[in-house]
């Protein structure tokens, strides 16, 4: 049995008990969503993720990553391909964010 077959998740994936989240975890989340190595910059808007949703009690927008993480869209799209926001907010181990589908 896999680590991620143990944790509890909705019915998009999203962790439901955002304490499950580990980065262990997190690796394998993001090997599901098709991102096979987790890089310096991958783990630097996760952190910066994982703090604003500590902050604010909710998975941070595309918009406010860009800003806040020091991203472009662009760079984003391309660590986190097919919808960035809701993506890393799943391997962040966060719940979807507001306005994403």
């Amino acid at each position: 049995m896999s680590v991620l077959e143990q944790l509890t998740t909705n019915e998009e994936g999203f962790l439901t008990n955002p304490q499950d989240w580990t980065p262990e975890i997190a690796v394998e989340i993001a090997k599901l969503e098709g991102i096979a190595e987790m890089s310096a910059d991958h783990w630097k808007i996760i952190e910066f993720c994982r703090q604003a949703a500590k902050d604010s009690g909710a998975a941070p927008t595309l918009r406010q990553i860009t800003k806040g993480a020091g991203f472009g869209t662009k760079e984003l799209f391309a660590l986190f391909p097919n919808g960035p926001a809701k993506k890393v907010a799943k391997i962040a181990g966060l719940g979807k964010p507001e306005g994403c589908v």
